[in-house]
């Protein structure tokens, strides 16, 4: 359902946020490094998410990227959203031109609910709380509850 660019973005975001908390900023190198993300690619997704104030930066000896106040209660869906576009959870789960309520593909019905309660958590959910839990679980499925969308 996500584009690995979302996937990159995400796991880059959650580790800025526990690594940048007490006002120190990291390179993008570094987290690339660190999360075995190629370099370049990296660097342009954190440039996009600090453009779209999803993160922030400074730019010299001493820059980097950091979470502010007020990038900490950004969500998962906003990261989502200036990566891939939300768009993305409207497109038919088997890739269906036309699905719907009224024309669904064979797992729309299975596929809806699941769909809505991730879609809630990812909207609901801030950058800061993911990232604290994150550091406690170091599992991202737990952290957003996937186990009990049933």
């Amino acid at each position: 359902m996500l584009s690995k660019s979302s996937k990159y973005a995400i796991r880059a975001v959650l580790y800025i946020t526990n690594q940048t908390q007490n006002g120190i900023k990291i390179g993008a190198k570094e987290v690339a490094n660190k999360l075995d993300i190629p370099a370049p690619f990296l660097a342009k997704t954190l440039q996009e998410l600090s453009k779209k104030d999803i993160i922030s930066s400074t730019k010299g000896p001493n820059g980097g990227f950091y979470l502010s106040k007020k990038n900490n209660s950004k969500t998962l869906l906003d990261i989502i959203d200036c990566i891939d576009g939300i768009q993305k959870f409207n497109e038919c789960f088997l890739g269906k031109h036309e699905c719907n309520d009224q024309s669904p593909c064979v797992v729309h019905h299975i596929y809806l609910p699941f769909k809505n309660k991730l879609i809630e958590k990812l909207r609901t959910k801030s950058i800061f709380e993911m990232a604290n839990e994150n550091a406690l679980n170091n599992n991202l499925p737990e952290i957003l509850n996937l186990d009990d969308l049933d």
